[in-house]
């Protein structure tokens, strides 16, 4: 069996993880990010969910930096769209919106994205593993020490300091007894089309980015119950093709489908804090970060540590959509890309400061924590709360 040893460990390269281990290298941690996929970006760009949704709060003020706008900026390198005029951008910007065109949001190539990742991510110096699935761990006592993955070239034992768990189903945290909650998801679909529809979403030069809900929910808590979930986004997309007068059936077909299961909620962790629905509009001392909310100009969020850490293990930090946040709107509003990239930095720069110190992940040093996320301008107050 292959071993190998790194400081800090990442188990998933959606947009959480690729900024968690691009966060914990720079902090100069031998840094590993392990990927079942062949592309960065889960969600974001295997998923075609090509929205950077805003990291502002709807009335002209931005409540993140650091790298989830460093993220944004580079997100459309590789594109068609611009940043919005009113943050950066140029006169008349493409931001790939109808409407809200002010807000600092953005959408991107999805395969554009994955370049961007991967440039970011060499840069950083982390080391790549994809087309390689975690499949257990091992713990000291309480403390993961281990994980246990598979790829082509058969079984591989990683051993590090501190592991993150970005795998958007809590995957690692299960794997090492850590008890996660689960929710419902609604069945809604984005795809790529070509044609001339005028109800497309985006179009570019006849390239149309689609997406509509069913209205319905699953319960995906189950294998064959993802497979359903699916099968149910493919049968929406027939339907909807099969509905076009004929004379546009041939000048309208789909062009590229979703290569992993568009599941925004799988399982988050049950942590330190769990963050609920009235968590919203509240300070928080140890706040890592802040959060809009993406469907409202309304509801800003401070971000506890203690939603990042898993109450049942030690040595690992979870990032991205499985954090513990189990209010039914908490949930909707830290599931998205920015506030995945953002407790992806925090996660990267915890783990980062637990591998220096020495310090296991339940006694974090927060006020380190939050004056080196600050030194990378995160912003982890919302100066208008009344505090």
């Amino acid at each position: 069996m292959e071993m190998k040893n790194y400081d800090v460990a990442v188990c998933g390269a959606g947009v959480a993880g690729c900024a968690a281990a691009i966060a914990a290298a720079r902090s100069g941690m031998r840094t590993v990010l392990i990927e079942k996929q062949s592309l960065l970006g889960g969600l974001a760009t295997s998923g075609l969910i090509y929205l950077y949704l805003p990291i502002c709060d709807g009335k002209g003020n931005k409540v993140m930096g650091g790298i989830p706008e460093e993220m944004l900026k580079r997100s459309v390198e590789y594109s068609p769209y611009d940043m919005p005029t009113a943050w950066g951008g140029p006169e008349n910007a493409n931001t790939g919106r109808h409407k809200n065109a002010s807000r600092y949001e953005s959408c991107f190539s999805p395969a554009g994205f994955t370049l961007v990742l991967d440039e970011m991510l060499e840069e950083a110096g982390v080391d790549l593993w994809l087309d390689t699935m975690i499949t257990g761990c091992e713990k000291e006592g309480n403390r993961v020490r281990s994980v246990y993955a598979i790829n082509s070239s058969g079984t591989v034992k990683v051993d590090a300091e501190c592991f993150i768990d970005a795998t958007g189903g809590a995957y690692l945290a299960q794997y090492a007894g850590c008890k996660v909650h689960r929710t419902e998801n609604n069945i809604t679909s984005w795809f790529i089309d070509v044609g001339k529809k005028a109800e497309a979403y985006h179009m570019h030069d006849g390239l149309n980015m689609l997406f509509f809900s069913s209205g319905k929910q699953a319960d995906c808590s189950g294998g064959k119950e993802v497979t359903e979930f699916i099968r149910s986004s493919w049968k929406a997309i027939r339907q909807y093709y099969k509905n076009l007068p004929a004379e546009e059936q041939k000048n309208n077909f789909p062009l590229q489908l979703p290569a992993m299961p568009q599941l925004r909620k799988i399982a988050a962790i049950d942590s330190l804090h769990n963050i609920e629905d009235s968590d919203c509009g509240v300070h928080f001392e140890d706040s890592i970060g802040v959060s809009g909310d993406w469907r409202a100009t309304l509801g800003v969020w401070e971000t506890p540590v203690g939603a990042l850490i898993p109450r049942d293990a030690e040595g690992l930090i979870a990032a991205g959509r499985c954090i513990g946040s189990m209010g039914k709107e908490a949930w909707e509003v830290f599931r998205v890309i920015p506030a995945a990239v953002m407790t992806g930095e925090a996660a990267g720069t915890a783990a980062a400061l637990c591998v220096a110190s020495g310090t296991g992940t339940h006694n974090i040093d927060i006020k380190a924590l939050q004056e080196k996320l600050a030194n990378n301008d995160c912003m982890l107050f919302y100066p208008y709360f009344q505090k």
